[in-house]
């Protein structure tokens, strides 16, 4: 297929990187223009000077840009440059308000727009294995789905458009919580007089095992903090959940509390740390 990709950063760049590899045509944008110019050296495609020309002929545009402000710049720019019923997803996690905008002003000009939002960070970019979250047609989600495989381990459609907003929220959601308790399940062994490693290895075999605690446990023992997803990109997440939550009544206790808490290790210096980065509230010795 002819497909654009805008936004080539730390997961961008890789997932554009998939879809040339897998054989598709296509064509980047970048508001940083040497990005798009060192991805086109390294990859088959080509770098646009605007998103529109990116997006010229396209059958299908992925997004991955920073928040509702950017994609709602960037779809008026690009839908007059679509094929006709081409498909906008946008892997940019943002409001569930601005997926619905957004899939009403596609549909009026005969296009599509799925909300795909997706997990799995930086490392999952890298090995084409992120999990995607869509919300929008059950068409343009089935014309869609062989392309973003070329990405993605696990694709879902959740409803319709805003779905896929909704269930990111829901991740990260769950994820502010388990990073909280694997902090202080830290902090306490070393307070314990335990080894780290060997609780790991006792505890990671049973009930308390997830992802986190397999990925990040050892790196936030070694105080490293320099990959994986920022405690800025979560604050923005977590803001977009509160305030999706004060619309639908839910009660985000531990949400709001975690959320204050990345406010604190943004005090420390740590924006552009990872979110295991909890721990340093507890353990402020990096």
């Amino acid at each position: 297929m002819r497909l654009a990709f805008i936004g080539l950063g730390v997961m961008g760049a890789p997932m554009a990187g998939h879809l040339a590899a897998a054989g598709h045509a296509v064509s980047v944008f970048n508001r940083s223009p040497e990005k798009a110019r060192a991805w086109a050296a390294a990859h088959p495609g080509a770098a646009a000077a605007t998103p529109a020309q990116a997006a010229q002929g396209a059958e299908l545009v992925a997004l991955c840009v920073g928040a509702d402000p950017d994609v709602r710049g960037l779809v008026p720019q690009i839908l007059p440059a679509l094929a006709p019923g081409a498909i906008i997803a946008d892997h940019t996690t943002t409001s569930a308000e601005l997926a619905r905008d957004m899939a009403a002003l596609a549909a009026a000009s005969g296009h599509s727009f799925l909300d795909a939002p997706v997990s799995g960070g930086q490392a999952g970019a890298e090995a084409g294995r992120l999990t995607v979250m869509c919300g929008g047609d059950s068409d343009a989600f089935a014309r869609a789905e062989p392309v973003i495989a070329a990405y993605a381990r696990a694709i879902r459609l959740m409803g319709g458009p805003g779905a896929g907003q909704l269930t990111k929220m829901v991740n990260q959601i769950a994820i502010a919580g388990v990073v909280q308790g694997l902090a202080e399940a830290l902090h306490f062994t070393r307070r314990a007089g335990l080894d780290p490693a060997e609780v790991l290895a006792a505890i990671s075999q049973g009930a308390a095992q997830s992802w986190q605690m397999d990925n990040r446990w050892p790196t936030m023992a070694e105080g490293k903090f320099d990959f994986g997803f920022a405690v800025d990109w979560m604050r923005k997440d977590l803001g977009l959940v509160l305030d999706e939550a004060a619309r639908n009544g839910a009660r985000l206790d531990l949400t709001r509390q975690v959320d204050a808490w990345y406010a604190e290790v943004q005090g420390l210096g740590g924006a552009r740390w990872d979110t295991s980065s909890l721990v340093t509230r507890l353990e402020p010795t990096r």
